[in-house]
C-alpha cells in the first residue's frame, strides 16, 4: 500500500530531490509529446514535492477511500507536473509518462480528466478548479462530515477570473477551514506578464478581503513552504470564525533546481530567479 500522510518523517533533502525529479519528468514528458506546459509545471514543483511527502493524506492504491485528501489542479495545464507526481507515487510508469502523454487514445491527456482514478474533477479551463474545490470542501464539512482536506493549486493567470473570487467568497461564508489554496505566482501567463506580476501584497489584500487567511512564502523555499502548510492544516493562529487558508508563493516559471538541461526539442527556458 502506497500512502502519503501528514507528520511525515521524510527529510527536506529528500523533498528537494523529489522536486528536482518532478521538474525533470515535466520536461521529459512534454518534450516527448512535442507540446504541453513544462514551465508552468516546474514553477510549482517545490510546492507539490512538500505537499506530497509531508502533508497530503492519501492512499494511492485506494483512490476512492472516503478519508483521502483531495488534490485539485485548478491550473490544469500544469498536467506534466501532476502526472510526474503520479509517477513518483508509483501509480503511473515512466513508460506511460514518456509515451502516453498527450497521445491520441491515451489517458494522460493534456489537461487532467477523470479517466484517471486519482483525478477528482477535469480542469484546465482557467478559474474552474477552485470553485470545484469549494464544492468538495462543502461536501466534506457539511454532507460527508469527513476529516479530509482539499488542496487546490491555482495559477496566477487564473486569478483574473471572476469565478475564483466567487469561490473565495463562498469558502469564507461557509467557513471552509478544510480548504487550502496554493497560489503559484510565477508572474507569467501564456501571452506575457500577469497584471500584478509578483505584487504579493496586492494579491494578499484582495484575498483577505474575501475572508481568506493568507500566508505568503517564497515558493522555492522548502522549509518555508512546509511551515506554511503546517500552519494551514493545524489551524494555528486566530481563526475565529475559521476561514479557508491561502498560501501565496512567488515562483519562477521554469525555475531550475539543479536539473539537467532539457533537450533542444523542449520549448521552454530553464532559469533561476
Amino acid at each position: 500500500m502506497t500512502t502519503t500522510h501528514s507528520a511525515s518523517t521524510i527529510g527536506l533533502d529528500t523533498v528537494a530531490d523529489l522536486a528536482a525529479q518532478l521538474r525533470v519528468d515535466s520536461i521529459r514528458s512534454s518534450t516527448s509529446a512535442g507540446s504541453g506546459h513544462p514551465t508552468s509545471s516546474m514553477s510549482a514543483a517545490d510546492l507539490l514535492a512538500v505537499l506530497m511527502t509531508r502533508h497530503l493524506r492519501y492512499d494511492w492504491d485506494e483512490p476512492g477511500l472516503a478519508v483521502n485528501d483531495h488534490l485539485i489542479f485548478s491550473k490544469g495545464h500544469a498536467s506534466p507536473l501532476l502526472y510526474s507526481v503520479f509517477k513518483a507515487a508509483g501509480v503511473v510508469s515512466d513508460e506511460e509518462l514518456m509515451t502516453g502523454y498527450r497521445r491520441f487514445g491515451q489517458r494522460l491527456e493534456g489537461h487532467p480528466t477523470r479517466i484517471l482514478p486519482w483525478v477528482d474533477v477535469a480542469t484546465g479551463s482557467l478559474g474552474q478548479g477552485l470553485p470545484d474545490g469549494v464544492g468538495v470542501a462543502l461536501a466534506g464539512k457539511y454532507l460527508d462530515r469527513l476529516p479530509y482536506r482539499v488542496w487546490v493549486l491555482c495559477g496566477d493567470s487564473e486569478l483574473a477570473e471572476g469565478s475564483i473570487w466567487e469561490a473565495f467568497d463562498k469558502a469564507s461564508y461557509y467557513q471552509l477551514s478544510n480548504l487550502v489554496v496554493l497560489a503559484d505566482v510565477n508572474r507569467l501567463g501564456q501571452r506575457g506578464p500577469t497584471d500584478l506580476g509578483w505584487d504579493l501584497p496586492d494579491y494578499a489584500r484582495r484575498m483577505e478581503a474575501f475572508g481568506a487567511r493568507v500566508l505568503t512564502v517564497d515558493g522555492h523555499d522548502l522549509e518555508a513552504i512546509d511551515k506554511a502548510m503546517t500552519v494551514a492544516v493545524d489551524g494555528a493562529g486566530d481563526l475565529s470564525p475559521p476561514r479557508q487558508d491561502l498560501s501565496v508563493q512567488p515562483t519562477t516559471s521554469g525555475a531550475s533546481a539543479g536539473t539537467p538541461a532539457p533537450s533542444p526539442a523542449a520549448r521552454c527556458a530553464v532559469t533561476g530567479r
